[in-house]
């Protein structure tokens, strides 16, 4: 297997390429990634002298040199992970989201398919997207694997478009490809700009904790971890043409989310005299904020095997002693994004 993992200095393609890099099937992993401010090397200092190990700084836009990737390393298998994926970013700025999300997935499914179909080996084109292109649940119901799309906002509309052009690929060109939708990640690595690592740092330094609306948007929490062994179970068993939705079977409420962060800080930081949940402030919500998602990973499970072995109150305690133990390394990205 020569694995192309697409975005991995990410935060799930960081985790991905941990996870998977000490395989026996994987002879050589190249990672491909154009260094937005989401995306670090540093995030991979335990992999980079890994001989499997490659790396090369391009640009998915870039439909020449998506190609030169593709050949060069006589890719065998690609976990499609690059996007733009911040729901806010893309409400003030779609355009980077189109371009990315889907030319740049366009540029990619044209490379595999000039450079797998004269080709006799095992090939696999593995789409990773969200669960947010199913639009937004009431309070009762789930996701499944037949649910239809129905994205609310740029973000969600943008991974629609890609995975649609996946499930075109396979269907009119006959490339292997299997699709994967996921609930919310959270774990080691994430951009600050996201909920919990924007609480997280909120809560240290002593400044309000912003809480959309009422807080009561439900999201399903899946630990990164997890979600890097349900990837690696697709990609190598998953059945040619086929969706498979990965959730974490953790829903939670925004506003019990950001109470458990708090009340974890307090216990870390004895020092701080508690009162985190004082700092949390209301704020106006997001345009668009869809109200609730839920996975129905049963799929999943019945015909791969595959669940989630954290609970989230596992997870979140594990990722808020992470986020203490490297403010160097959030100091570092958020001086490179600045």
């Amino acid at each position: 297997m020569n694995l192309l993992i697409t975005g991995g200095a990410g935060f799930i393609g960081s985790n991905v390429i941990h996870h998977v890099i000490g395989r026996t099937e994987v002879s050589k992993l190249v990672n491909l990634d154009c260094l937005t401010y989401a995306g670090h090397l540093a995030n991979l200092k335990n992999v980079e002298r890994n001989p499997k190990y490659q790396f090369e700084k391009v640009d998915l836009r870039d439909k020449t040199e998506t190609l030169r990737v593709v050949r060069q390393h006589e890719i065998t298998h690609v976990m499609h992970l690059a996007a733009e994926s911040h729901v806010d970013r893309s409400i003030s700025g779609p355009g980077d989201f189109i371009h990315t999300n889907v030319t740049g997935a366009f540029h990619l499914l044209e490379a595999c398919r000039a450079c797998w179909q004269a080709g006799s080996l095992a090939n696999r084109f593995h789409h990773v997207s969200t669960d947010e292109v199913f639009g937004s649940l009431g309070p009762t119901g789930f996701f499944t694997e037949t649910t239809p799309y129905a994205p609310n906002s740029p973000y969600s509309a943008s991974k629609a478009s890609s995975d649609m052009l996946v499930r075109a690929y396979h269907h009119t060109y006959g490339l292997p490809t299997v699709i994967t939708n996921c609930s919310n990640n959270y774990g080691p690595f994430q951009f600050p700009e996201k909920l919990i690592p924007v609480v997280i740092q909120s809560a240290l330094a002593r400044k309000p904790i912003p809480v959309y609306g009422d807080g009561m948007n439900v999201r399903d929490w899946l630990y990164v971890r997890d979600h890097a062994e349900a990837l690696w179970t697709v990609l190598t068993r998953g059945k040619t043409g086929e969706t498979y939705n990965i959730g974490g079977h953790n829903e939670w409420a925004n506003l019990r989310i950001v109470e458990t962060i708090c009340d974890l800080v307090d216990e870390f930081k004895p020092e701080f005299g508690g009162g985190s949940r004082k700092l949390i402030t209301f704020v106006k919500d997001r345009p668009g904020h869809d109200r609730r998602y839920a996975i129905d990973a049963e799929k999943i499970h019945r015909e791969l095997g595959w669940l989630p072995a954290h609970k989230f109150e596992d997870g979140i305690r594990e990722t808020v002693r992470w986020y203490l133990d490297n403010q160097d390394w959030v100091r570092m990205v958020l001086a490179a994004k600045a």
